[in-house]
């Protein structure tokens, strides 16, 4: 599983990424989008866990080279976040990775702003088949559910005071009025960021665990 920096075209310019590519060399494509923190080492471990798994994991840089290592500056990046950047990076991102996908469906899988511009990319792309919303969020970002391809797994924590468990279970309300398909576990006990293993603070491995089991059986059973 080597993982690798490309470039793809993005609306004209380029923007940057993580792929990681199983030892067959094409899985099923999955397209997975950073925390606020940006394109850190957790995101790429994960794409390389992936791969691992069998899937073309490709991770676009969302803050174009910058990242953040505490809140504050996480924060600026995240609300500094250009949506209309950001569309054209998605779209990029999905087409390019469409050409290294063994599916002809791709999948999308983000963490806290990540989970949101999963479902935003879900709405821009009909080939994203699939989409996991591990506790999304940005204020700025507002999916179309209607636009969705492809069903969606919410993955929420009782405990977070961003992605509260009502948020939720309106989100999870809102894909199914748009007639779409949406199933969500809350885990008790637990923080946003809770899948993050890079911060103790908030990690917990029993959710961990069983969120990265849900989320490969999903992508299994519908990247197709």
């Amino acid at each position: 599983m080597a993982g690798r920096m490309v470039q793809f075209p993005s609306n004209g310019g380029t923007t940057s990424g993580y792929l990681s590519t199983p030892q067959s060399g094409k899985g099923p494509g999955v397209l997975l989008i950073q925390e606020w923190w940006g394109l850190v080492s957790h995101i790429k471990n994960v794409c390389d866990r992936l791969a691992a798994e069998g899937f073309s994991a490709l991770a676009p840089d969302m803050y174009h080279g910058e990242t953040a290592n505490e809140p504050d500056g996480a924060g600026k990046l995240f609300m500094a976040l250009n949506i209309g950047q950001a569309e054209k990076d998605l779209r990029g991102a999905a087409t390019f990775l469409a050409g290294q996908s063994s599916s002809a469906k791709i999948g999308a899988v983000g963490f806290c702003m990540g989970g949101q511009l999963a479902l935003f990319a879900a709405t821009l792309n009909p080939s994203v088949g699939a989409t996991v919303n591990f506790y999304g969020i940005h204020p700025n970002v507002k999916p179309d559910y209607s636009k969705l391809s492809g069903p969606v797994l919410g993955l929420f924590a009782e405990k977070d005071g961003f992605v509260t468990p009502q948020v939720a279970k309106e989100t999870d309300a809102a894909i199914k009025k748009a007639g779409k398909q949406s199933e969500i576990h809350i885990y008790p006990n637990v923080d946003h960021g809770f899948f993050n293993d890079e911060r103790p603070d908030v990690y917990n491995k029993a959710s961990a665990e069983d969120a990265w089991r849900r989320t490969l059986a999903f992508f299994r059973q519908h990247l197709k």
